[in-house]
């Protein structure tokens, strides 16, 4: 759950410097490691967590037949949401 005293944007934004920095420690060829500058965040009824939880599992398998581009799209498209190509990839 999101705290009302934390926005979406500063919470993306210490998520992705720390995971960054963590992923730097695991290996000497992520030392180059970055997330891309956007980021999508979608809410999930409470009733769907554990699906939700299932999908994140098995994005590997799912990833082999549709790209993360694909996906991403299909998400926006399914639940109506205004997007512009030019700028939702870096």
């Amino acid at each position: 759950m999101l705290s009302k005293n934390v926005t979406l944007v500063d919470l993306v934004k210490n998520i992705k410097a720390n995971s960054s920095k963590w992923m730097k420690t695991r290996d000497e060829t992520l030392s180059n490691f970055y997330w891309q500058d956007g980021y999508g965040a979608f809410s999930v009824n409470p009733s769907q967590v554990d699906k939700v939880v299932e999908y994140i599992e098995d994005q590997h398998e799912h990833h082999k037949t549709k790209t993360f581009q694909d996906e991403y799209r299909m998400f926006l498209k399914k639940y109506n949401v205004v997007y512009d190509e030019r700028y939702v990839w870096d």
